[in-house]
């Protein structure tokens, strides 16, 4: 038997109420994915509900979300232009005990939901974060990002300032939310870290990690949906900064880049090479180092040139309609 499916049976009596909320700006390409991906659920079908909440989409969202059929709630937040105040619409409208964030452009697993809410039997697990995965991608980008587990969960896990999860991926206990509030409505990113930091540093609650709840996730592939990308880590670092009073905007001085890519082109690259010639190596692999810079570069963009709004400091409370 696999660790998910032992912890399916771990506590067959543990089935709470669940609340899968999914914010989706222009996801007409996806959606049928993910609806496809929803309906497989193990979970019992009488305790999940699905919210779709349309963040505004210019595209055939709407009418795709409409027509997904029994379970899937079609709600609309066209206040507000994030999806940070797309998922608070979601948990004002939900009825569940455990409430289950993941994004549209992500496909979970069938057992997902089953095995991500296993560690709420303990009563002081408020947060749990499952696993990101990529989805297989063909392209030298979605290549390199996937030999660099750039979406993984084991990177915020090991936050040095303190863990958190992303919202890819993410449930929280609906209790922890009444105490400490919601989301940042008109914050843009960086939103998964102040919300679980908020509660892991405010309450008693605590985070787990489910590896098994597996959900996964396209990487980017292009040039510029890479630098935008690492520049809106930039940014979330920058907000990040300013919410919590912490230094995450380390920049790479000019010495350390002339250094990397010194030894890119008199090490890493012919040892690359010799690979490569031996089907060993790919693309990605002779070409990972400028890629790293390329993104660290497009990061430190970010965080110099993100200006936090005033009213993106501000936190919604729990108040349901």
């Amino acid at each position: 038997m696999s660790p998910s499916q032992a912890n399916n049976f771990s506590n067959p009596a543990f089935l709470p109420r669940v609340s899968v909320i999914v914010p989706i700006y222009n996801g007409e390409a996806d959606l049928p994915d993910l609806l496809n991906c929803l309906r497989l659920q193990t979970y019992p079908t009488h305790l999940v509900e699905y919210l779709l909440v349309d963040n505004n989409s210019s595209d055939h969202t709407g009418p795709l979300i409409a027509s997904a059929g029994e379970g899937f709630r079609h709600l609309s937040e066209n206040q507000i232009q994030s999806s940070y105040a797309a998922r608070n619409t979601g948990i004002r409208a939900a009825t569940g005990n455990i409430l289950a964030f993941t994004d549209a452009d992500c496909r979970p697993n069938p057992n997902w939901l089953n095995t991500l809410i296993q560690p709420f039997v303990k009563e002081n697990v408020g947060i749990v974060a499952g696993e990101i995965e990529a989805l297989a991608g063909e392209t030298l980008l979605e290549k390199y990002a996937s030999r660099q587990d750039t979406l993984s969960q084991k990177h915020t896990l090991a936050h040095p300032f303190c863990p958190y999860g992303q919202t890819a991926n993410l449930a929280i206990r609906r209790q922890v939310l009444e105490e400490v509030g919601l989301f940042r409505p008109y914050l843009t990113t960086g939103g998964d870290a102040d919300i679980c930091w908020r509660i892991l540093r405010q309450t008693h609650w605590q985070l787990e990690f489910a590896p098994d709840a597996i959900v996964q996730h396209r990487h980017r592939s292009t040039l510029r949906q890479l630098r935008s990308q690492w520049r809106r880590y930039g940014e979330s670092n920058k907000y990040l900064h300013e919410l919590h009073g912490i230094d995450l905007m380390r920049e790479l001085t000019a010495k350390e880049y002339l250094y990397r890519l010194s030894r890119w082109l008199l090490k890493e690259l012919p040892a690359a090479s010799v690979k490569a010639s031996l089907g060993k190596a790919g693309l990605a692999d002779l070409l990972s180092t400028p890629l790293d810079l390329f993104c660290f570069q497009a990061r430190t963009t970010g965080q110099r040139e993100a200006n936090l709004a005033e009213k993106a400091r501000e936190i919604e409370q729990f108040i349901q309609p």
